[in-house]
């Protein structure tokens, strides 16, 4: 196996598994440590992946997406003091867009139930969860269903959502950075996500430590349009202030 074989066969495995380590794959490959730290390097150099202590993950592109499923398996506790904090921030919102993916819906499940709300969203998990809630209305979004996440998207859901103004958007996203904003590997995602943005007079990004530095293909937000980021603590305090700097609020839990 030569270099660019054995590479590949890293980002298959760490796409397969979710995350890879050092010494596991050494063992798997039959070479020194040191040679797969270096192919984890090159890997990290080229987008494809995020390198952790020993070890790394995959990074979300157009040719890789983790599905809902997955999504729901990794960083339980972390992502369920993010929901808590973002739901807390609804003010006085009426109405709400929840965004699809695993976080997004767990900002759902905690939502007040107390009080009439109208719930605008994509995701039929999303939906599902907020079903039986007597004083919530939900409007599910029309579209073609994405299988792996759950989602309505195109030209049906965009044109729905266009014609709301919604008080309150919970957005997620792939990826965050400083640099290029926020983003996500599937241009109809992207779209249903930036009509969104343009459909609501506040934003709260809800999101795990592992998005931020992570770069997909369609940028669909910048970091600067939103009120408020919620993350984890795993995001170190020096990043979060350096974040904050481009306008919003960053509240780690």
């Amino acid at each position: 196996m030569d270099t660019d074989e054995r590479r590949r066969e890293i980002l298959k495995i760490a796409r397969r598994d979710g995350s890879v380590e050092v010494t596991a794959l050494a063992g798997t490959l039959q070479v020194a440590k040191e040679t797969v730290r270096r192919d984890l390097h090159t890997l990290e150099e080229h987008g494809l992946v995020r390198r952790t202590h020993g070890g790394a993950y995959p990074v979300e592109s157009a040719g890789f997406e983790t599905t809902l499923a997955a999504r729901a398996s990794r960083l339980i506790p972390q992502k369920s003091r993010i929901a808590a904090a973002a739901a807390d921030l609804i003010g006085d919102a009426e109405t709400v867009f929840i965004d699809e993916g695993h976080t997004p819906m767990l900002v759902a499940e905690v939502l007040p139930r107390s009080r009439p709300l109208t719930v605008v969203t994509a995701s039929l998990a999303v939906a599902t969860v907020l079903a039986d809630a007597e004083k919530i209305t939900v409007l599910l979004l029309g579209g073609r269903l994405r299988g792996s996440t759950m989602a309505t998207v195109d030209h049906w859901t965009t044109r729905m959502l266009a014609g709301f103004v919604i008080d309150l958007a919970y957005v997620g996203a792939n990826g965050i950075s400083r640099e290029f904003g926020l983003t996500t590997p599937d241009p109809a995602v992207s779209e249903v996500k930036a009509q969104a943005m343009r459909s609501a007079r506040r934003r709260v990004f809800a999101g795990i430590h592992t998005k931020f530095g992570a770069v997909s293909f369609c940028r669909f937000a910048e970091v600067g349009d939103f009120e408020s980021i919620v993350t984890d603590t795993g995001l170190p305090s020096a990043e979060a202030q350096r974040y904050s700097r481009l306008g919003p609020q960053v509240i780690r839990v």
